[in-house]
């Protein structure tokens, strides 16, 4: 039997593996800190946003306080690194410049990738982020009619929460063997798998992954070589 015959939908990351945060949103930085004057590289600046914000994702989900949205934790952290590299943004500032994340872009072999891997298996997308959010994203920037697009809103917590990943196969009517999580971030690879889905890493970034009996059981770096694997 082949190694993916179980499979029937490929449950996909979007931050980060179908959008390119840092090649879309480092040159919005850049010219904020231009303008600011500030002695700090696009780069780092991102590095450190981007570690922030999981950071904001995983406090929010263990305090329990009440899920507070992927943009909010983005607007958080963001004001965080500001406050780190001793730039000064007034709170409509922090808003205006915010505006920038509606203007996401996919990696390039993105589409190419989903025509393939759509003969094969129901796409979904399984998100961190708001509902409108995602489907803003999905329709004006992915450009992609995904056969289901999920927010984590509805589980009320951030992946790699349990609830995600198992609420994610109920919602789609299967098993989670049935599932295979698509993702460049390791950690929500090993969260997928411990709740029993497949998983497939997209390490974009050459990051090694997690020490964990958790493993993925596909590693790739794009979606090109995703889809000859398992297609």
């Amino acid at each position: 039997m082949d190694k993916f015959e179980q499979v029937e939908a490929l449950t996909f990351d979007l931050f980060g593996t179908v959008l390119d945060l840092g090649g879309s949103l480092t040159p919005f930085i850049d010219e904020m800190l231009k303008k600011k004057g500030a002695d700090t590289t696009a780069e780092a600046f991102w590095q450190q946003w981007r570690y922030r914000q999981r950071l904001e994702q995983f406090q929010d989900t263990i305090m329990m306080l009440g899920h507070g949205g992927y943009l909010e934790t983005v607007r958080r952290a963001f004001v965080y690194v500001l406050a780190l590299n001793k730039i000064e943004m007034s709170a409509d500032g922090v808003r205006k410049f915010l505006e920038c994340w509606q203007e996401l872009s996919p990696f390039p072999e993105v589409r190419a990738g989903l025509e393939k891997l759509a003969t094969e298996y129901r796409l979904v997308a399984l998100s961190n982020g708001d509902p409108e959010f995602l489907h803003h994203l999905a329709k004006n920037r992915v450009r992609w009619d995904f056969d289901k697009v999920i927010s984590v809103t509805t589980m009320g917590a951030f992946k790699p929460h349990p609830a995600v990943y198992r609420r994610a196969a109920l919602m789609l009517g299967l098993e989670v063997g049935a599932c295979m999580m698509v993702s460049a971030n390791s950690f929500d690879v090993v969260g997928a798998r411990a709740c029993g889905l497949r998983g497939a890493f997209v390490n974009r970034y050459g990051l090694p992954y997690e020490d964990t009996p958790y493993r993925p059981d596909v590693t790739v770096s794009d979606f090109t070589e995703l889809a000859e694997a398992i297609v």
